[in-house]
């Protein structure tokens, strides 16, 4: 079963990129993973291992990819998301969502146009994780009365 059916990135060719530091490495290799078997292209910006990494760095490096029109949509993880939300929010182009279930996924899309999801590896599971990931990649920014507030986020 597809993770996600690409109502809304039919129209794109750009990869996904994914990231995240020392704790989150088993999650984001499950969660690439899944991107691919949905026939979308994944864009791993690391951490492959679990020796200590510090996650700014990689919220950078996935910010640096979205700017350079390298992905469209970002996915970040840490031990709690806590942290690499902080770092990829200082990003005015980034509006990263720490979700920890589909509906914040689906909201965060909707109604913030939020163009990376985030997931603290130690806080949420991975099939939690994968479900948020589908909702989040399948749903379109609703518009209206929220574009007006997104607008004054960048």
């Amino acid at each position: 079963m597809a993770l996600f059916s690409g109502k809304t990135l039919s129209m794109s060719t750009l990869p996904i990129a994914i990231a995240s530091d020392h704790a989150g490495v088993e999650m984001k290799s499950v969660l690439a993973e899944a991107i691919r078997a949905s026939g979308l292209e994944v864009l791993d910006l690391g951490t492959d291992g679990s020796q200590s990494v510090d996650y700014p760095d990689f919220a950078d490096a996935l910010a640096v990819a979205l700017a350079n029109g390298q992905a469209e949509r970002g996915v970040l993880i840490c031990g709690t998301g806590i942290g690499i939300s902080i770092a990829a929010n200082r990003h005015r182009h980034l509006r990263a969502a720490l979700c920890h279930g589909v509906t914040d996924a689906r909201l965060a899309r909707m109604h913030n146009d939020a163009n990376v999801i985030v997931f603290g590896a130690r806080t949420t599971g991975i099939e939690v994780a994968r479900d948020a990931l589908a909702s989040f990649l399948d749903t379109a920014f609703e518009g209206g009365r929220h574009a007006r507030r997104v607008a004054k986020l960048g």
